[in-house]
């Protein structure tokens, strides 16, 4: 089999080296996390920031399509009065 003339020898050692220190990193970046007790910092708690939804979701069957409104009044302009609220932020969403 015929080598690739973009590829060289050193090739797959250098790539074989930045994998390995990849590693490194994450079981340092591991290993440091477990000696402080904190968990990783990506992901923040679950509603920390979050605001309420204030955004209400309507249908139009003739149009075949959604429109997403700040208001929870119809939409009107387009000639269009078949429109079901689909989602309401108002609602709670476990019932």
């Amino acid at each position: 089999m015929a080598q690739r003339p973009w590829m060289y020898r050193g090739d797959r050692r250098r790539k074989e080296d930045q994998r390995k220190a990849k590693q490194e990193a994450k079981r340092a970046r591991k290993a440091e996390r477990r000696e402080s007790g904190i968990s990783g910092p990506e992901i923040e708690p679950a509603g920390a920031n979050s605001q309420p939804p204030t955004e209400f979701v309507w249908f139009s069957p003739s149009k075949g399509r959604t429109l997403r409104t700040t208001t929870a009044s119809l939409p009107t302009g387009d000639g269009s009065d078949d429109w079901a609220l689909l989602s309401d932020p108002r609602m709670s969403p476990g019932g």
